[in-house]
């Protein structure tokens, strides 16, 4: 189709511009001639994209359907058939999606849309769908039950990249490492403990997701102001029964709560919960691979790198941190999609609005998908990081000699050396050997200064010095403190969550 200018468009008739528009509508069959969300298309996993597809929706909605009519029949409501249940569950889900854009084209109004849908294909058990209930019904359930879903997933691929991490920490437990703060070399740490510091975030991440999945409520079967008068006069004011139709909806849909109050759909403040959840485990992975792209920079750690894999597409040679950088991408998005669910919550009219609506069609499924994604990309990092412990030493030993001053003195002047004679003697060395590594970009030769000093000689031997420069004396407690925390904490919840571990079907890593 040949592009028109502005100018042209405005002068084609309206029936030209319905055919271009009819025509640009007819390409929509070739996926690369729209728009496809770059979640779908590079980085979520087939799991998390089956949970929020279209089919699982409006299947999640005939469950409920079913759950209603079920629960209403069970308590004995009069104008309802087991013969017309088992229709209903029968065609559960075969979803007829050409009839249901026809019927919402004509009824501007998607659920029900559906109910004549479901109704075309049962039309025996047409009469008893939706009995009772209001659009959020459906639509405000369906979504919880989707986000529990989509959760307990989120639940094993976290848990899955706290056993990875778990592991590694365990093998660099005791490695020295440079520390930095203000990212200028610190006191010594180890490559486990860093690490450690990683998963503590992520155990954190993991206790507040698993408490809101856990306790997600149903909104229940609540009406259309949430006083549940329909069910009331369904059910001849029998309050009672009107309690347990809820609560076995609840149990039929899998859930342990429902709201205890909610107007016409429940309170949106539940879905900035959830979303403010997400962003935490988005907050934690991009710290986590900041802090891996800064140390590939260092040349002391890479994320993994495929043999055909190209760093740049000018510098041949370069190995980028793509993966780390996109997960710092992805979770930046993660983190900011709360906002709008804070939003949304806070402008809500009395019972209910309908501009919620839209944004949450959006919001929803993608900070499930944008979780998902990290959380999967992060595995994939961690099960293949690289270490290079040489690099990582020769780093240690280019900063360990003025750290090891103090030692030094504090050793000499055990054996009879004079502190302030020995201050100088060390002040002077570690000037002059800062101003070669700065002026000459030589190597750090201050303990090599300092053995053949005459001062130093007269109490310290080389081997002497050898043993007071030994790195493993620098890192405290770190190796300790990193297995007293996986003994502790993290190996109690992997072995208590092992199912859910086992469970986890980590995506594949696509670009």
């Amino acid at each position: 189709m040949k592009a028109l200018s502005i100018s042209a468009w405005k002068r084609v008739s309206q029936h030209q511009r319905r055919n271009v528009q009819h025509n640009i509508r007819n390409m929509s069959a070739d996926a690369h001639s729209e728009y496809r969300h770059p979640l779908i298309t590079r980085y979520s996993s087939t799991q998390m994209r089956s949970i929020w597809s279209e089919q699982s929706k409006f299947v999640t909605w005939r469950r409920l359907w079913v759950a209603l009519a079920q629960s209403q029949y069970e308590l004995g409501l009069k104008g309802i058939s087991k013969e017309q249940i088992e229709s209903l569950q029968k065609n559960i889900n075969n979803i007829d999606f050409e009839y249901a854009a026809k019927e919402e084209k004509l009824l501007r109004h998607d659920v029900m849309a559906h109910v004549h849908t479901y109704a075309h294909q049962c039309p025996d058990a047409a009469g008893i769908i939706h009995l009772g209930a209001t659009s959020c019904y459906v639509q405000d359930n369906g979504d919880l039950v989707q986000m529990k879903e989509a959760g307990i997933v989120l639940e094993s691929k976290l848990l899955k990249l706290m056993q990875l991490l778990r592991n590694a920490c365990i093998e660099y437990a005791s490695l020295p490492c440079l520390g930095y703060t203000h990212f200028q070399a610190a006191q010594l740490t180890t490559v486990g403990k860093r690490m450690g510091l990683w998963l503590q975030d992520l155990y954190w991440d993991y206790l507040h997701l698993s408490d809101q999945i856990d306790h997600l409520p149903l909104r229940g079967a609540k009406g259309t102001t949430g006083t549940q008068a329909a069910f009331l006069r369904l059910f001849d004011n029998d309050h009672e029964k009107v309690k347990q139709l809820e609560e076995r909806v609840m149990e039929k849909m899998g859930f342990k709560h429902v709201v205890y109050l909610s107007g016409q759909n429940y309170s949106r403040k539940l879905d900035y919960n959830v979303l403010s959840t997400l962003s935490m485990v988005g907050q934690s992975l991009h710290k986590m691979c900041t802090d891996i792209r800064l140390l590939q920079s260092l040349k002391e750690m890479e994320e993994p790198f495929e043999v055909s894999q190209i760093g740049s597409s000018a510098m041949a040679y370069k190995r980028n941190p793509m993966r780390s950088e996109r997960v710092c991408s992805l979770s930046r998005y993660l983190i900011g999609l709360p906002s709008y669910a804070a939003q949304t919550h806070s402008v809500q009219w009395l019972e209910r609005s309908l501009d919620d609506s839209a944004i949450r069609r959006m919001v929803l499924p993608e900070a499930f998908l944008c979780c998902d994604a990290v959380l999967d990309i992060c595995c994939n990092i961690v099960d293949g990081i690289v270490l290079w412990p040489h690099v990582i030493q020769s780093n240690v030993l280019q900063e360990l000699p003025f750290m090891a001053t103090e030692n030094i003195i504090m050793e000499a002047v055990k054996l009879g050396g004079n502190r302030q004679e020995l201050h100088e003697v060390i002040r002077v060395q570690s000037m002059e050997a800062a101003k070669q590594i700065k002026t000459d970009g030589k190597a750090n030769d201050l303990i090599e200064r300092l053995k053949q000093h005459e001062e130093i000689r007269k109490y310290l031997s080389e081997d002497d010095i050898n043993q007071i420069i030994d790195p493993n004396d620098f890192v405290g407690r770190a190796p300790q403190q990193t297995m007293e925390f996986i003994t502790d904490i993290i190996d109690p919840l992997l072995q208590q969550k092992k199912g859910l571990i086992d469970a986890a079907e980590i995506g594949e890593v696509n670009v």
